[in-house]
């Protein structure tokens, strides 16, 4: 399993991060879909809906995005979500992103993995795992009193690294469009080079 980490404030963080992602997301298949994961209701909770707000309103990312700040994806509705997103006939392929606790060296780590991300389980809630992808922030300590660490959060830690995170997904995005308009051009130009020499040149 791929398993990456970048904290947040480390040199060059935006660009690494989009390298990550430019590897692992799949930007050229039909259907996808990123789940930013969280409640507004919670500072150290808030990463994924931070996230969704500003790919949808800064960055006007042109995929899905559920979770924002103005309608989150939390406890309550990622059932049904989930379930709605399976039930699609062509099935998408999910990038999910949320907070989560871990030990204290690793607070504002971002961590990508291939594979899902299990919601909920820092509060003992149980939810399905979603994510062909998940993506990671590292908050607050676990461990102890969960819910309340993550109401405990610093909110600018926070807010900071759902920052680093929409940058890179944006960046990424756009790498791959600049990617794919290299290898047209490209291809176009190797095809137009053989038809001016000819094959029978090489006979």
């Amino acid at each position: 399993m791929d398993n990456h980490s970048i904290h947040y404030e480390a040199s060059s963080a935006v660009w690494k991060l989009s390298d990550i992602f430019l590897q692992m997301i799949p930007f050229e298949h039909n259907r996808l879909v990123f789940c930013c994961i969280g409640t507004d209701r919670s500072t150290g909770d808030a990463l994924g809906p931070l996230i969704g707000s500003q790919l949808v309103k800064i960055y006007a990312f042109p995929f899905d995005v559920i979770g924002t700040l103005e309608e989150p994806l939390h406890a309550l509705n990622l059932m049904d979500t989930f379930n709605d997103l399976q039930a699609q006939e062509e099935p998408p392929f999910i990038i999910a992103i949320d907070a989560c606790l871990s030990e204290k060296n690793r607070i504002g780590n971002i961590i990508v993995e291939n594979g899902p991300l299990f919601p909920g389980k820092a509060v003992k809630k149980q939810l399905p795992p979603i994510g062909d992808i998940s993506i990671k922030g590292v908050v607050n300590i676990g461990g102890f009193m969960e819910a309340q660490v993550l109401q405990n959060t610093r909110l600018h830690l926070t807010y900071t690294m759902s920052e680093k995170i929409a940058r890179s997904l944006q960046l990424a995005w756009q790498r791959h469009l600049t990617q794919n308009k290299h290898t047209r051009y490209n291809q176009h130009h190797t095809q137009n080079t053989w038809k001016q020499i000819g094959y029978s040149n090489f006979r």
